[in-house]
């Protein structure tokens, strides 16, 4: 058991030991907390960075009242309903593209239109990415680099890349998962058309 207390005062004045054993003793427990309530590993993990880095950032201005315990986790349950709000939100948009898709399939302006729409969409799921996720994605797919080119730029290993690209990729089929079927009949119908 932490002395929260002590902790909190010695946080309170910059003691990155107290930091890390706060982060210690709660990270693990405030993780399988967010990952039970959002079934998703990658998204629990970048909510417990967002949790403890809000706890840095604002640790010369802390009042808890509650145990910090109580004050982490309820940290988190706020960062688990704005996720779960703005994946309800893109969701939903995708689903509105992908029908919006199914009717217009033939219209080349309004065909412009859902692609722009589907760029924007792809985009701000890409911004959602954990930040050094994002960066590996962008640097793969935007600027054409290399998983090596990749590793030595950010001098982390090959193996750290690939993941970070898996994540991603992952992520955004996730996201895009309403369109997937939609899109599919889109290009069949688009092929048939220039046979």
């Amino acid at each position: 058991m932490i002395d929260e207390k002590s902790l909190l005062t010695r946080l309170k004045h910059n003691d990155d030991r107290a930091f890390e054993i706060i982060y210690n003793e709660l990270g693990n427990g405030i993780f399988h907390y967010c990952n039970s309530r959002i079934n998703d590993l990658f998204i629990s993990e970048e909510i417990v960075q967002e949790v403890f880095l809000s706890l840095w950032n604002k640790r010369s201005s802390l009042e808890i009242t509650t145990s910090l315990k109580s004050y982490l986790f309820t940290a988190a349950k706020y960062q688990i309903l704005n996720h779960i709000r703005s994946e309800k939100v893109r969701k939903e948009y995708a689903t509105n593209l992908a029908n919006y898709l199914l009717i217009n399939y033939e219209n080349p302006t309004e065909d412009l239109i859902a692609v722009n729409d589907l760029k924007a969409l792809i985009d701000e799921i890409v911004e959602s990415l954990p930040k050094k996720c994002q960066l590996v994605f962008k640097m793969s797919r935007f600027e054409n680099l290399s998983i090596q080119e990749i590793s030595k730029e950010m001098n982390i290993s090959t193996r750290t890349v690939e993941n970070h690209l898996t994540k991603a990729l992952k992520h955004i089929r996730q996201e895009l998962e309403p369109l997937a079927f939609v899109c599919l009949l889109y290009s069949l119908a688009h092929f048939s058309n220039h046979i």
